[in-house]
């Protein structure tokens, strides 16, 4: 049993790394890393343009609402698309470092950063 992990683990190795030797075919193409980030940069500032509009449309009904329940139910949504609009800013910078931190092949060649 020994003998069989250690000559899977040795596989792994040296199977693995010629793989990881070779570039990324998402980094070869002409204007592909480019449409990644414009696509992430555009849905992360939709992402905040929503949240803006979620947040003003919730204060608006929370003006004319009188029932504490209908009140707690607004404060609830406020928090969950803020929830939301931090995952998604603080996504793209995380997976940015995280990705280069773990030699990523996409990582490498596609900032998603959103500023």
């Amino acid at each position: 049993m020994r003998r069989i992990g250690g000559a899977i683990l040795l596989f792994s190795v040296v199977a693995v790394e010629p793989v990881a030797a070779q570039q990324s075919a998402v980094c070869t193409a002409d204007n592909l890393p480019s449409m990644i980030e414009g696509f992430f940069q555009l849905t992360t500032a939709l992402g905040i343009v929503g949240l803006a509009v979620v947040w003003q449309a919730n204060s608006l009904i929370d003006m004319f609402t009188l029932s504490p329940d209908q009140k707690k139910g607004l404060k609830r949504h406020k928090r969950s698309a803020l929830k939301s609009a931090t995952i998604l800013v603080v996504l793209g910078p995380l997976y940015t470092v995280a990705g280069s931190m773990m030699n990523l092949p996409l990582a490498q060649c596609v900032n998603l950063v959103p500023w």
